[in-house]
């Protein structure tokens, strides 16, 4: 699911991205199969233009956040994400 698909107050997951940045596309994908699999919306940040996400997470994008509190960053750690998320149900 994508950003256009679930309002930020609704989703556990959040990746905080820029556009053009190789990895971030990458973590889309892992975000959204983990997404498929537990039935969890996520919703993407952008930080363009954004100075205080931009001094907060500019360079370690993306960043992965569950329940608003930072999970990990540059890659998904798909395994952990889902056995966190169980825990955190």
């Amino acid at each position: 699911m994508t950003s256009s698909q679930a309002p930020a107050g609704e989703a556990r997951l959040t990746l905080i991205t820029r556009p053009g940045c190789h990895l971030c596309e990458v973590a889309k994908e892992a975000i959204d199969r983990v997404a498929t699999a537990t039935g969890n919306r996520w919703v993407e940040v952008d930080v363009t233009g954004n100075l205080e996400l931009e001094r907060d997470y500019g360079d370690r994008l993306p960043v992965v956040l569950l329940d608003g509190r930072e999970h990990g960053y540059w890659r998904v750690e798909e395994d952990r994400l889902l056995r966190d998320l169980g825990k955190a149900s």
